[in-house]
């Protein structure tokens, strides 16, 4: 299917970037001697790359199905995310080796890396569409 094809493009694209910007953050932490900070955005932005990507693979599931079984799916599926959103809060939560706060940002990671892209496009657009050629 090209629509499936599309969407793990997707979301190969930001998750891969996602997880490289978290693990260059991570070292540069351990490097500072912030070793919890950087485990903690590393650990974030794991399980934002996963329930960017359960997101994505959901998508079939909610087509050709009555609109009860759709929304049974769809409901599971939040709460099945909302189980894994809470795994790494958890795991901050109760160990001093992962800082909270990190994982917080981390588990935004994905959300961030697609408004700044955005934010970029838009302000691309704008400055070439002023310019005088």
């Amino acid at each position: 299917m090209k629509i499936m094809g599309t969407v793990r493009e997707t979301e190969r694209k930001y998750g891969t970037f996602a997880l490289s910007f978290a693990v260059a953050a991570g070292i540069v932490c351990f490097l500072l001697g912030l070793k919890p900070i950087g485990k903690g955005l590393v650990l974030g932005s794991l399980f934002s790359v996963i329930n960017f990507t359960l997101i994505g693979e959901s998508l079939p599931m909610r087509i050709g199905h009555s609109r009860k079984k759709v929304t049974g799916i769809a409901f599971m599926m939040i709460l099945l995310r909302y189980a894994l959103m809470a795994a790494p809060l958890g795991v901050g939560i109760k160990m001093n080796q992962f800082n909270l706060a990190a994982i917080i940002a981390g588990l935004f990671s994905v959300q961030l890396l697609i408004m700044a892209e955005h934010i970029f496009r838009l302000i691309i657009m704008r400055t070439r569409n002023n310019q005088v050629l």
